[in-house]
């Protein structure tokens, strides 16, 4: 017996989180424990997933060795401690039972599902909550900052005592049970399941229609290009509020920097705060202090240190979101030149994929090779579009059977759950690699779901995933509470759907591993029974609302102007302003483009030289530093002193 299939899936686990960390995160700047806790927690979640197909596998062949061993009758030592009758498929010739690839042997699984199921549990309802406020506090010592952290997690703390100790008063009041340690967890399970689930069909209803929805539009060039026009716009404004944030806090900076001196006690709370401002604007504002210095003697005003905790945080949140709008912005141009590079492509007589602008970094020779102007021309122009649609139409499918099984699974007789009939004919031939497939892409889309829908979600500027290294710490833990507090109400809902977990589809047959740590839902009746038999099925009124758009049409009633491929003028006019804003960065583009290619002609006429001065013309020599290269990370350039986003030096 081996467990080589599970030590292989702990390290592809890994580093798939791993990876997603790193495209969110920024192992440079955000502290170790921030890291290590986001990724501790979005390791545990992945893992879960990736190991229930195993689980289920290794349960459905340790239940065909006891229909084996006494058909018809009890089993006499069935693993787990769990007392079974037989199998749901119970035949009178014992049919061999072939070892799967991926079986673990007993004793495995459950000591696995305690310390993974427990461990993520201490993160999303200890951990995690308490490094959330801790990162996000403006305290300058660590016990300033402990303070204000069990402040804000006060409240937090108790709904969850709360939901707990009605539970607990529910039992302990019934006068046929008595709690037991055993009793104490299972109804702490109950709780944090409750909470979950409550949440889990929220996100699972709208992902069901969105993500399918998604690749169908991501087909239609002409729709892609109008929401990213309409992107463009809002984002403009969203840059110009950060920078006249960042304006305001760099001015409360600078005053309370004149009116603290050198010899302050609070002088070193001042240069904490200023070494968590960008070098340029620090400049600026050194400069500006020099300038307005004469008239800062007169009136002076000095700060408590409760209002410089509140400065320093407003200090890291300006810098953040000021950070966050010109990655954006970046991605933004490039993505909105690539489309209006596609559409122009679409009527090419020659067949070959033309860009606007040359690449900043010239592409390896593998790629220059196999992804030729003709092949990215068929790619972009033709099959890319018949692709998304095939794939729009396999996953609507698939969202489909998610909302029938999801309303249907508490039917044992007849099963009416899809996933259960197909995981039920694969049991009888004894198919373990297609219970595992079956198993694997059922949950890994439930999963996709979900998980997409907390990486779009946006709470104002508070929880916002930014790609390209651009998450604030207090984004990435809050994700990992998330996921750990969605994932095993996700897990119990999809052994439900496949008729695997015996407290709501009724069957008396071997649990698994997993659903042995959750321990009886038989405790808890009108929760076994009723909320997590009849609650699920809201998803089906959640996808028919996304369907319709009206969260959409409810956020625009509320002024948050949200994109409507319907005729709408405030659409149409972000749309127009967007196109504007395109072109006026194209041109910008363009002479920069321009001007990189007269200095590269001028390399190649009269050699390159450094640092020569004037020449009789009155035009500058090259340097070093107007390389092409160079040339590309200043392009990204910034803010001049007025505000204005320009491409130029």
């Amino acid at each position: 017996m081996s467990v080589g299939s599970l030590g292989i899936e702990i390290v592809v686990v890994f580093f798939l989180a791993l990876f997603l960390l790193h495209r969110y995160g920024d192992f440079r700047k955000q502290h170790p424990l921030v890291l290590f806790g986001t990724l501790l927690s979005w390791y545990l979640c992945f893992l879960i997933v990736f190991t229930l197909p195993l689980d289920v596998s290794t349960t459905i062949y340790n239940q065909c060795r006891i229909d084996n061993e006494r058909p018809g009758t009890l089993a006499s030592q069935p693993p787990f401690n769990q007392t079974i009758r037989s199998s749901v498929h119970p035949t009178s010739t014992p049919k061999a039972c072939h070892m799967p690839w991926s079986y673990i042997p007993d004793g495995i699984l459950p000591g696995f599902w305690r310390v993974v199921y427990w461990t993520s549990q201490c993160l999303t309802w200890l951990l995690l909550p308490f490094m959330q406020s801790y990162a996000r506090s403006g305290g300058f010592s660590i016990s300033g900052k402990i303070k204000t952290a069990l402040i804000e997690n006060a409240i937090y703390y108790g709904t969850y005592l709360l939901i707990f100790s009605s539970l607990l008063i529910y039992v302990a009041v019934h006068p046929k049970w008595q709690l037991t340690w055993r009793d104490l967890q299972t109804i702490g399970i109950a709780a944090a399941n409750t909470w979950g689930l409550f949440l889990l069909v929220l996100l699972l209803g709208y992902g069901l229609v969105e993500i399918p929805r998604s690749y169908w539009n991501s087909s239609r060039h002409g729709y892609l290009l109008a929401k990213t026009y309409f992107k463009v716009a809002k984002l403009a404004t969203e840059r110009a509020d950060a920078e006249e944030n960042m304006e305001d806090t760099m001015q409360e900076v600078a005053n309370s920097s004149d009116a603290i001196g050198y010899s302050h006690p609070l002088r070193k709370c001042i240069d904490t705060i200023l070494k968590k401002c960008p070098r340029e604007i620090q400049d600026k504002m050194q400069r500006r202090n020099v300038e307005d210095g004469e008239d800062d003697n007169t009136h002076t005003i000095y700060p408590s240190k409760r209002s410089l905790t509140k400065l320093h945080k407003q200090v890291i949140n300006a810098s953040q979101r000021q950070r966050q709008t010109l990655v954006q912005w970046d991605i933004l141009l490039e993505e909105a030149f690539h489309l209006e590079d596609v559409q122009r492509n679409l009527t090419s007589p020659s067949q070959q994929f033309v860009r606007s602008f040359n690449s900043c970094q010239s592409p390896s020779w593998p790629s220059r090779c196999l992804y030729t102007p003709t092949v990215e021309w068929y790619w972009e122009c033709v099959l890319r579009t018949w692709c998304y649609r095939l794939m729009a139409l396999l996953l609507s499918l698939l969202s489909g059977a998610v909302v029938w099984s999801e309303c249907t699974f508490f039917s044992a007789k007849p099963v009416l759950s899809l996933f259960a009939v197909l995981i039920q004919i694969a049991e009888r031939d004894h198919n373990y690699l297609y219970i595992e497939m079956a198993c694997f892409v059922t949950i890994f889309f439930l999963c996709v779901c979900i998980y997409s829908t907390v990486f779009r979600i946006r709470v104002f500027n508070y929880y916002y995933l930014v790609p390209h290294h651009q998450t604030d710490a207090y984004s990435l833990q809050f994700s990992g509470m998330l996921f750990c507090r969605l994932t095993p109400p996700l897990c119990l809902n999809f052994l439900g759907l496949i008729h695997m977990d015996s407290t709501i589809s009724h069957q008396q047959r071997i649990q698994t591993a997993y659903t042995s740590i959750m321990g009886s839902m038989r405790l808890l009746p009108f929760i076994a029974d009723g909320f997590y038999i009849y609650y699920p099925m809201l998803v089906l009124l959640l996808c028919i609302a996304t369907f319709c758009s009206l969260g959409t049409h409810c956020l625009n009633l509320l002024g948050f102007t949200q994109f409507m491929s319907q005729s709408n003028d405030l659409t149409s006019d972000l749309v127009d302003e967007g196109k504007e804003l395109i072109k006026r960065e194209r041109r910008r583009r363009q002479r920069r483009e321009d001007g990189q290619n007269w200095k590269q002609v001028w390399r190649e006429r009269y050699g390159e030289q450094r640092n020569l001065g004037r020449n009789r013309n009155g035009y500058s020599e090259l340097r070093d530093d107007d390389s092409p290269d160079n040339n590309c990370e200043t392009a990204q350039l910034t803010w001049r002193e007025g505000g204005d986003y320009t491409g130029q030096r």
